[in-house]
């Protein structure tokens, strides 16, 4: 009687570095949520009891609770956002995108903040067919989100300058969003596009940031078969490459 023994082996890293990051993506989200929730309750108290007759407090505090719904809010629409991009991160788009257009687009609708931060968003765009394979809706969410952030980044009084042109190789489309803000300290920067990695999370918070940002822009990146580098220099500045594939 022949007796035959299967052995057989099964490498569990990758699933357990898998449920690790589930577990810390689901913490940091429930602490991100948390603390603006308790926020609205304990406002929600006193307006029921110590503030409930006081008119002038009332004001100040549902201006307050506004803010916080809204960030709330904002970051729910992240979560969202993300979790659709990773959902369909291996159907390759199909839309045809004029590159320049979209930039002008973008350029346009964040006029109003540039303005208010006293911020020149200067583009300088090469002559070319500049037309790629895409996901209009997502491309025009990877460049408002570089442009919103060098806005909040920069100083004021400087550029924002967003370039694109033909890549070296001929096959790719090379877009740069620099500012003239106070950088990024070199330890920070491989880290920067992971889900709620701040280099500086108390003025994340308070400009209304998320932590999601530049994970949203990496998946989107990832998902159109781009690249996404960054560089910075401290108190001289940053710049996001984006490299998108020529139709």
């Amino acid at each position: 009687e022949n007796r035959q023994l299967i052995v057989t082996f099964q490498s569990l890293t990758e699933l357990k570095r898998v449920e690790a990051l589930r577990s810390d993506f689901i913490a940091n989200a429930s602490h991100e949520l948390r603390t603006p929730l308790a926020s609205l309750l304990g406002f929600i108290d006193t307006l029921l009891g110590p503030a409930a007759r006081d008119t002038a407090a009332r004001e100040k505090f549902l201006g307050i609770m506004r803010g916080q719904a809204e960030r709330m809010s904002k970051l729910i629409d992240d979560l969202l956002s993300l979790s659709r991009i990773e959902m369909h991160q291996h159907v390759r788009p199909t839309g045809s995108i004029e590159l320049a257009g979209l930039l002008r687009e973008v350029r346009e609708g964040l006029m109003t903040q540039a303005k208010a931060a006293d911020i020149e968003i200067r583009l300088d765009l090469f002559a070319g067919p500049s037309s790629t394979t895409g996901d209009r809706g997502q491309l025009y969410e990877v460049f408002e989100n570089l442009l919103d952030n060098a806005i909040k980044y920069g100083r004021n009084g400087t550029d924002v300058e967003v370039t694109a042109a033909l890549a070296p190789s001929g096959n790719m489309l090379l877009v740069n969003v620099r500012d003239y803000g106070v950088g990024i300290p070199s330890e920070h920067l491989p880290r920067l596009t992971e889900r709620f990695y701040r280099v500086d999370a108390a003025r994340s918070r308070e400009m209304g940031g998320t932590g999601l940002g530049l994970a949203i822009v990496k998946h989107i990146v990832n998902r159109h078969r781009g690249k996404l580098m960054v560089e910075s220099t401290e108190n001289k500045g940053t710049t996001f490459k984006i490299l998108l594939p020529v139709e």
